[in-house]
């Protein structure tokens, strides 16, 4: 059995929330495994996913930049170890220039890029004179590049602090559709940019990151609705599934006889039942898709039209256009996301050099 230290306790309760009676018991279910003592809480409806932004170690900024012919883009991330740096106009400028760089060279990976001439010199110099300026360490963290092909078109967008960075590509059914849905795709970049989707399309889950995330959305419900009935609210419901990707047509033929069996039963007459069961398998689906509703691109409401799904945004845009939009790439970098933060505690220190 693995010792459960208080700085272990410390760090769970700050990325869950959850008390710390809790989180030392999960330590000890989980024999110490940090990750596991997360999911455990989560389970039991005790902690929600760890807190990024508290994990968030490094600074620096991120980049977009998009080929004149719309048909290229290309989003990095350069870290420094402080904020002072990451506002410096020479750090800036090399973050550009950096992505600017593996863009018309085509860098796919950080060797290419280490090694690749830029300014006549190689890559791996220039940057070492760049670390030279600042006096701080420095860090091409990561970078992506995304094309669109034939009669496809690509968009990006960088927030204001430079710090969240999208980039999308589009396939359409001509040119004409693609030059025309430039603005909207940047909308859609920023809706992105505000609502960290993880994926395009529920198509992209994992079956079994679904179930760990199915299991803690209906535990976190469950605690939600302890308040709600002390509180004499209405209860949430309980989903069964948490997206369209545990839903197949043998669970939605169950449904709609389920459906069928109550309308039977309520007297409705049979031939009205067509104008009724549309709507109750809408808000089957409704119910049971929360994570798609939350993690998903095309599942998350249009922060530009709330009363859409992105993807009946992009669906009704290009109606309007008379063609067809259909993403089909997504990246979106954050600064110092997935990083953790380094802690440091002074007493520890001073009682290590004292021993």
């Amino acid at each position: 059995m693995a010792e459960i230290t208080a700085q272990m306790v410390k760090e769970l309760r700050e990325s869950t929330g959850a008390g710390m009676m809790d989180c030392k018991n999960a330590l000890s279910e989980a024999d110490g495994d940090m990750s596991k003592a997360v999911d455990i809480l989560r389970e039991k409806g005790l902690g929600k996913a760890a807190k990024k932004a508290d994990r968030l170690a490094s600074e620096g900024l991120v980049n977009v930049t998009v080929s004149a012919d719309e048909k290229t883009a290309t989003i990095s991330e350069i870290n420094s170890e402080t904020d002072f740096v990451a506002k410096n106009e020479n750090f800036i400028n090399l973050v550009k220039t950096t992505t600017q760089h593996i863009q018309s060279k085509a860098i796919n990976t950080q060797e290419e890029l280490q090694t690749s001439t830029i300014n006549g010199v190689v890559f791996e110099e220039y940057f070492k004179s760049e670390i030279a300026k600042t006096g701080e360490n420095l860090v091409v963290r990561r970078f992506e590049t995304i094309k669109a092909g034939t009669n496809g078109v690509v968009a990006g967008y960088l927030h204001s602090n430079s710090r969240v960075g999208v980039i999308i590509a589009a396939a359409c059914d001509s040119e004409q559709t693609a030059n025309k849905a430039k603005d909207f795709l940047r909308n859609v970049c920023m809706h992105a940019a505000a609502m960290k989707p993880q994926v395009i399309s529920y198509k992209d889950f994992d079956l079994e990151f679904l179930e760990k995330e199915t299991t803690a959305l209906k535990a976190e419900l469950e605690k939600e609705n302890e308040e709600l009935k002390r509180l004499g609210k209405p209860l949430h419901k309980i989903p069964e599934f948490g997206s369209r990707a545990q839903i197949n047509d043998a669970i939605i033929a169950q449904v709609t006889q389920k459906l069928k069996d109550e309308l039977k039963a309520q007297n409705k007459p049979e031939k009205i039942w067509d104008k009724i069961l549309p709507g109750q398998i809408d808000r089957f689906y409704a119910d049971n898709t929360q994570i798609d509703q939350r993690l998903t691109l095309l599942g998350q409401f249009f922060v530009m039209d709330d009363k859409k799904t992105v993807a009946q945004a992009i669906a009704d845009e290009a109606v309007k256009l008379g063609g067809k939009i259909e993403l089909v790439k997504y990246v979106r970098f954050e600064v110092g996301e997935g990083l953790e933060k380094k802690v440091d505690d002074f007493a520890a220190e001073v009682a290590a050099q004292m021993a």
